[in-house]
Formats: C-alpha cells, sequence, structure tokens
C-alpha cells in the first residue's frame, strides 16, 4: 500500500505542478496560488463538514499550517521556476525535495553511507550540468534554477509536516483543510501587497474564468497527493514513500515534453537525470 499511495502522489503532484507553470506563464503566480487553494479550500471544508473532521481539532495542526506558510513559499518559487523553464531542467531538479529526509536522519546521528555520499557528488553535479553550461546559446536562467532548489526544501519540508499534522483519515482532511487556508491567507496577503506595488493580479483579458477547471485541477491533485503521501509515510518506511513521490518530477517533464514539445540540448538531459539519479542514492544509500 505504502508503494501504491506513494505512486499515486508523485503522479498527482507531476501533473499539479505541470498545469501550475502552464497556467503561470498567462496569469500572475500569486494569482494562480490563491485561486486553486481557494477551490481546493472550498471542497476540502465540504469534505471535513461530511466526515465530521473537526473533531480531529488539536495542537498537531499547527504542523498543518507550517506546511501551509512553507507551501505557499514553495509553490510560488517553483511555478515561477517552470514559467522561466524549461520545464525538463526545472521538473527534474526539484526531485533533490527527497534530500530533506536525508538531513533529518544525519542531524539525529546518522551518518551518509557510500550510496548518499555517491547521491551527493550525482546531485551537486547535476544542478551544474543542468545549468547549461556551454559554448553557443543560452543557458538556463540562474535565477530558474535558484528558484528550482529553493522549491525542493520546501517540497521536502512540506512532505514531513503533512505527515506529522494527523495520524486518521478523518483528521487527515481536516490537516489538509487547514493547510489549503493557510495557503489562501498567505498567498492572499502576499497578492494584495504585490497590487499596492503596481503588479497586476490578473492577466490583460481579466479573470480567467476559461481556466478555472484546469486552476481547479491543479489545487485539488495538490491536496489529493498530500493526503496519499502522508498515508503512504503512516503506513510504511518513511524513506520508501519519500523516494518514490520523489519521481513526479518525471512526470511534469514528460507532460512537457508530450504537450509542450520541449527539447533539452544533451548537457541538459544528462544533468537533470544525473541530479535525478542523486537523489534517488541518497534516498535509498
Amino acid at each position: 500500500m505504502t508503494a501504491l499511495f506513494a505512486l499515486a502522489a508523485s503522479l498527482l503532484w507531476g501533473l499539479a505542478d505541470f498545469g501550475g507553470g502552464l497556467l503561470t506563464r498567462r496569469t500572475p503566480a500569486l494569482t494562480v496560488v490563491v485561486i486553486s487553494q481557494t477551490i481546493a479550500a472550498v471542497v476540502l471544508g465540504a469534505i471535513v463538514v461530511a466526515t465530521g473532521g473537526w473533531t480531529e481539532f488539536g495542537p498537531q495542526l499547527w504542523f498543518a499550517v507550517a506546511a501551509g506558510v512553507v507551501g505557499t513559499v514553495t509553490i510560488l518559487a517553483f511555478y515561477k521556476a517552470l514559467a522561466l523553464g524549461p520545464m525538463g531542467v526545472v521538473s527534474p531538479l526539484c526531485s533533490l525535495s527527497v534530500a530533506v529526509p536525508v538531513g533529518v536522519g544525519v542531524a539525529l546521528g546518522e551518518r551518509p553511507g557510500m550510496f548518499q555520499l555517491g547521491g551527493i557528488a550525482a546531485a551537486v553535479v547535476g544542478v551544474v550540468l543542468a545549468g547549461g553550461p556551454q559554448v553557443k546559446g543560452a543557458p538556463v536562467q540562474r535565477r530558474a534554477i535558484v528558484l528550482t532548489l529553493l522549491s525542493a526544501l520546501g517540497f521536502g519540508t512540506v512532505m514531513a509536516l503533512i505527515t506529522e499534522a494527523s495520524t486518521t483519515v478523518t483528521g487527515l482532511f481536516l490537516a489538509l483543510f487547514v493547510q489549503r487556508v493557510t495557503n489562501v491567507v498567505v498567498g492572499g496577503t502576499a497578492l494584495y501587497v504585490s497590487v499596492r506595488r503596481g503588479s497586476p493580479a490578473l492577466p490583460e483579458g481579466g479573470f480567467p474564468w476559461r481556466a478555472l477547471p484546469a486552476l481547479g485541477f491543479v489545487g485539488l491533485a495538490d491536496v489529493a497527493a498530500n493526503g496519499t503521501y502522508s498515508i503512504a509515510a503512516q503506513n510504511g518506511p518513511v524513506t520508501v514513500a519519500a523516494v518514490l513521490a520523489s519521481l513526479f518530477p518525471v512526470v511534469t517533464a514528460l507532460a512537457a515534453r508530450m504537450v509542450l514539445d520541449e527539447r533539452l540540448r544533451g548537457i541538459q538531459a544528462a544533468g537533470a537525470g544525473l541530479a535525478l539519479a542523486g537523489t534517488l542514492l541518497l534516498a535509498t544509500g
């Protein structure tokens, strides 16, 4: 069951990230975050009421609040990185998020084995190569790489926090609801500040009514991914769940290849693949 739910989380995160990155190319990233998470919060609120999840209220929900704050910054950074593209480089680099559980283990006294040390080396080299060192052509923007690495740290932190926010299925619904409400509050505040500073809140054509189904899908897929990952981590080895869930960038990269027909230079593809291989070694070593 751990493998099944973790792979489901990977698929859902990958599709949500692809959709969010695509929407951000036409609509401000903060607006995408606020609208998609508002839709998710409304749906989750109805589920919490229907299942009686509100009875699971307790101090563990502070983990959900923290996940909401970190998650908002993470999603925003990642969507901006995807908008800068190419997705086939940005998304695999984000798989470095799996390094967070490894870092927690080291802080608690564990020491990296040979495979993990190899993973660290592979990931570092992969980051450099994915940045596109070359003689001709334009490299991947440095800002996209920085935003992606920030996103990786954030995703790993959210994965750790949301696992601690509940111990039951109904409690999980409540935790995810609290996380989404926090997303909306933090994202909405940032959007308000951004508008006051002169940045547009909407695309040139006005409110993206036609994009509402896509925005709803992004928000709900992200919620479902968080939920399935939490179930996977609570019912089996966290390392196994983290490794399988960290494969979500592959889904995003494949979607970009099929839908956007993105073509990567050889050195970029090699770097992204090496970073992905390094993260798997980090988690399984």
